[in-house]
């Protein structure tokens, strides 16, 4: 498993943690640091299994009250950085 540490901007949440599977297409787990803790470990619990493309599709651009992000819209920019870090370093 891939494990990739991202810190969102605009939201509640100070830190997302993604594990991702060994070639970077399904979502292992997810956590967050902050934000709101029940819906977040639901995000995290939905998410887990499924393939980052499908989930990135859904919830990408998702917002929250006035914010023009959201903690999973900053997920899904936390997902394809993990991707990208992963294929960088050529695992």
């Amino acid at each position: 498993m891939f494990h990739y540490d991202f810190i969102p901007r605009g939201v509640c949440s100070r830190a997302i943690h993604i594990g991702l599977s060994d070639d970077g297409k399904t979502i292992e787990h997810v956590s967050f640091e902050g934000g709101c803790n029940g819906n977040l470990k639901a995000i995290g619990k939905l998410t887990a299994g499924m393939p980052v493309r499908d989930v990135v599709e859904l919830l990408a651009g998702n917002t929250c009250g006035i914010r023009k992000t959201s903690c999973a819209d900053q997920m899904t920019i936390g997902l394809e950085e993990a991707q990208a870090a992963l294929e960088k370093s050529g695992r």
